[in-house]
């Protein structure tokens, strides 16, 4: 568990702990990370850790949880502006991709958190989704897109994305992933192909019952056709 600060300055200081634990899990691991550590890399004392976390586990949950709601945030905002859902689709992407390029601990914390904290990691999957189920549920009582699962289509395309920024932002041409720093973002050619792909598999069918100009509004009595 964790304990929420009472000042301003305790609030600076649990960020700092967050920050530094985040950092450490990324470059040793789960396993290989201790409290010690995490201060250390924090500039604060060890007694302090522990007025706000009570110990590795809870302030690695905390870490996906902040990560899970920065990564959402950054998305949100970024297709809020978008006119239909496909724009929403490549400003969502865009976000991401951005987001673990600049930030990818996200990647490596989240395969950690397979192994030590499965919970922390179905919270932050069902949470990314959730979002998007609304999202594509909207989009197809207006027409934009094709009758489908939601929930299917909404797991299939985090499943996209993520494996998209694997291949293209956390590794290397070879297949490796770079000791440090941040990475390239996803190439423009690739990008597009991704959402091609997409548009496709969300688009109406011709004709279908959500394409709007298959059902035109008929016409009002006294007007014409």
């Amino acid at each position: 568990m964790s304990a929420a600060p009472r000042t301003a300055r305790g609030t600076r200081t649990r960020a700092k702990l967050l920050e530094a634990a985040e950092s450490v899990f990324a470059s040793v691991g789960y396993h290989e990370a201790s409290i010690v550590k995490i201060t250390e890399a924090a500039g604060v004392g060890l007694g302090t850790f522990y007025l706000y976390f009570d110990g590795k586990q809870a302030i690695f949950d905390e870490v996906v949880e902040d990560l899970n709601r920065r990564v959402r945030h950054a998305m949100t905002d970024a297709a809020r502006a978008a006119g239909t859902r496909l724009e929403a689709e490549r400003a969502g992407f865009r976000a991401f991709f951005r987001f673990t390029a600049e930030h990818p601990a996200l990647y490596r914390i989240i395969r950690q958190a397979e192994f030590v904290s499965p919970g922390a990691l179905r919270l932050h999957y069902t949470r990314v989704v959730n979002g998007y189920i609304e999202g594509l549920k909207a989009a197809q009582l207006s027409g934009e897109v094709r009758e489908m699962d939601p929930t299917v289509a909404a797991w299939a395309l985090m499943g996209i994305g993520e494996l998209i920024g694997m291949r293209w932002v956390l590794w290397d041409e070879e297949g490796a992933e770079p000791a440090a720093g941040a990475r390239p973002d996803v190439p423009e050619e690739v990008f597009e192909e991704m959402m091609q792909f997409i548009e496709r598999a969300l688009a109406p069918d011709p004709g279908s019952a959500t394409d709007p100009a298959a059902n035109p509004t008929p016409p009002q009595e006294g007007t014409q056709p």
